[in-house]
């Protein structure tokens, strides 16, 4: 990125070393949730988190995710949290619903915890899209939580 000579720039910083990381998963498509917080986990221990300073939730689906993260994240033991799970769509209307609403509830409850949570919900067509999609969701969720623990860290 070309900056004006004298502008402050945060770099991105992928150092989890000391991180304490809540994921709260759906198993409804419990093969993609599966999938995602094994791609997820890897990486986060790949970027320096520990595994013990891993904390995995499991719950039926979607909707039931916001709760249990409004729950960690009022907590204090975690620095950020992971969403991951599946919503596939079908052949109702509910699809929208259930994506649209968990996906409000993450916004809402990150904005009003001042935690950072990363979205790794898939909403695909099908589970081929999901298929594909899962692992390197997964990876880029465990980034962004680790980037933005450091550079909200780093703004204090």
């Amino acid at each position: 990125m070309n900056l004006i000579q004298g502008v402050v720039q945060l770099q991105s910083q992928l150092n989890g070393s000391g991180l304490r990381i809540g994921i709260v998963v759906g198993r409804f498509n419990h093969d993609i949730g599966e999938g995602l917080v094994s791609s997820c986990s890897a990486e986060l221990i790949r970027l320096g988190v520990k595994p013990a300073d891993i904390t995995v939730a499991t719950v039926p689906g979607a909707l039931e995710i916001p709760l249990v993260l409004q729950t960690m994240a009022r907590s204090g033991r975690f620095d950020a949290l992971v969403a991951l799970g599946a919503v596939i769509r079908g052949e109702t209307y509910h699809f929208e619903i259930v994506s649209n609403e968990s996906c409000a509830g993450i916004t809402r409850l990150q904005l009003d915890t001042s935690t950072p949570i990363a979205n790794g919900i898939l909403t695909t067509e099908n589970d081929e899209q999901a298929l594909e999609r899962m692992h390197p969701k997964g990876v880029d969720c465990a980034g962004a939580v680790v980037e933005m623990v450091n550079l909200l860290r780093a703004l204090k």
